[in-house]
């Protein structure tokens, strides 16, 4: 299965389309981009991040573009957005086949969790 997510909208009750994301493998202080991806109509990725062989022993993040999407719902006018980036840092183990990185938006805050 591999590295996955998607990003529901709190403040509407729906799914965060849409949003552009980007996941970089954290090595020292380097970034190294592994996959850029676009949240679909239901706010999930149509591909995981990455596939379950992909996934090293290493930190990543997760950089998701969310202040043009809170813009265009109206859920705020400020330039620039207070969360125009949400960045998810997580360590992940070569030894596991399967994460789920859910994102729960609004527009003062967010959530996330290790799904399934």
């Amino acid at each position: 299965m591999g590295l996955t997510t998607h990003v529901l909208d709190l403040a509407s009750g729906r799914p965060g389309a849409g949003i552009a994301l980007t996941l970089y493998r954290l090595d020292g202080s380097r970034k190294i981009k592994e996959a850029e991806r676009v949240t679909n109509a239901d706010g999930r990725v149509d591909e995981p991040l990455l596939q379950a062989d992909d996934i090293q022993t290493a930190a990543y993040e997760v950089e998701f573009q969310t202040g043009e999407y809170l813009r265009q719902k109206g859920w705020t006018q400020e330039e620039p957005h207070f969360l125009e980036t949400v960045a998810l840092r997580v360590t992940l183990s070569a030894e596991e086949t399967s994460y789920h990185l859910p994102l729960l938006l609004s527009p003062y805050g967010y959530q996330t969790y290790r799904g399934s």
